[in-house]
């Protein structure tokens, strides 16, 4: 099984996704002793997305191709938010960027606008 890590970028198919959409990039979100133990089936991730709007979407957090390694910008949509199987992870064929603590916990900030827990 696979051992994500807080801040990587890995590809999986959501639950909430269309039937004939495929994987898409997510960043691990949920802390390294909740990936890293061996009970622990599933990951907490916010999926990516290149529908980048032109109007700034308080729980979107932009991130660039230098901040990914992704070839386009993306936006993290905080408000999706969801778990997901280890085992319906792929890893990336590229050499992707690692998101920092920093860039991990803004998007914590956004998950709290998400659920109206901050101004």
């Amino acid at each position: 099984m696979p051992s994500p890590q807080r801040g990587e970028i890995w590809f999986t198919k959501l639950p909430t996704d269309p039937p004939e959409k495929g994987k898409r990039p997510v960043v691990i979100v949920s802390i390294n002793a909740r990936n890293n133990h061996p009970r622990a089936s599933t990951v907490l991730v916010v999926p990516l997305s290149t529908s980048v709007h032109k109007d700034e979407i308080p729980t979107h957090l932009l991130l660039e191709p230098g901040q990914t390694g992704l070839r386009e910008r993306v936006v993290a949509k905080a408000e999706d938010v969801s778990p997901v199987w280890k085992v319906e992870l792929d890893p990336s064929r590229e050499r992707l960027r690692i998101l920092s603590s920093h860039q991990v916990c803004e998007l914590a900030r956004k998950v709290e606008l998400a659920m109206g827990c901050s101004p």
